[in-house]
């Protein structure tokens, strides 16, 4: 992987490893549907209008049927799906099982027809990816209900198969433009059922606040500009290694921030989730080249 690609990597690791946080801790106050309308009324407000500057809004709309399939796969479910989850599963198991993204795009991949071929290191990497997950942060599925876990599954797919959406039918598509439109649809099919509901966040704690300002900004608004520089830069299968470190920075932010203790399972488990994701994103033979998407580099660098 190259300078850049390991930039974005790692950069998107730290940005989508926070998301888990602050879902917790906004969920507790109010619903996820108001939670998701504003997310994406933030991220909408802070990327649409570079799009339209750029003129990069009609040329995008012309691809409105894979822009709808995007928008359902990547934001419209998985986020509502992973705020209900959240209502009773921890962020950290949260975290953890969405973990299986990898598996899932590559599945999704060969069913597809993908050219790039996953190798047998790259398997290894990602078993051992998720060994060390398991181990950081251990896998307690007592009590937990089954519809949040069905939840998850189902964004297990759209995560999974999102980025295919971008690589096969939107190749020539600004990544900022897509995620400001897709940012924008979603808002308005939630209008009529968060509106209803907004009197909650009049109650609403600063901390809860504060969570709904940086998942909008930091981690929908950011996030998506640099997690499509990156598909574009490294491909859809190794792009989404990143869900192997999304829960061990989650765990570190507890260890530094919330003074949570420093176990054995994170001494043992990190290193082997970082061993795992060096495997998983080492190139394959005769890899066919990602193209790239004009505006994505201009927003990115």
């Amino acid at each position: 992987m190259s300078r850049r690609g390991w930039v974005l990597f790692l950069s998107m690791s730290v940005i989508w490893g926070v998301p888990y946080l602050l879902i917790k801790v906004a969920v507790g106050e109010v619903s996820p549907v108001v939670l998701v309308f504003v997310r994406c009324v933030i991220g909408a407000a802070l990327l649409l209008p570079w799009t339209i500057a750029k003129g990069h809004l009609r040329p995008a709309l012309r691809h409105w049927r894979a822009l709808l399939l995007f928008t359902v796969l990547e934001m419209a479910g998985p986020w509502l799906l992973i705020a209900y989850a959240e209502e009773s599963l921890s962020s950290s198991l949260t975290g953890l099982l969405i973990a299986g993204v990898p598996f899932v795009a590559a599945l999704a991949a060969v069913l597809l027809g993908e050219e790039e071929r996953l190798t047998p290191i790259r398997i290894v990497g990602m078993v051992i990816g998720v060994v060390g997950i398991a181990v950081l942060l251990g896998l307690d599925l007592e009590g937990a209900q089954l519809l949040p876990l069905l939840a998850i599954g189902l964004v297990l797919i759209g995560y999974a198969t999102g980025p295919l959406v971008v690589t096969r039918a939107l190749p020539g598509v600004s990544g900022v433009a897509a995620s400001s439109i897709a940012l924008f649809v979603t808002a308005v099919v939630y209008t009529p059922f968060a509106v209803p509901q907004l009197g909650t966040l009049a109650d609403a704690s600063v901390p809860a606040w504060l969570a709904l300002a940086a998942l909008g900004a930091l981690c929908t608004a950011l996030a998506l500009a640099l997690f499509f520089a990156l598909i574009r830069e490294v491909g859809p299968q190794r792009a989404l290694v990143i869900t192997f470190v999304n829960p061990a920075v989650a765990v570190l932010l507890g260890v530094l921030l919330l003074d949570e203790p420093f176990t054995l399972g994170i001494a043992l488990g990190l290193p082997l989730v970082l061993a795992g994701c060096v495997l998983a994103t080492r190139p394959s033979p005769a890899r066919t080249p990602v193209p790239e998407a004009e505006g994505v580099d201009a927003v990115c660098r």
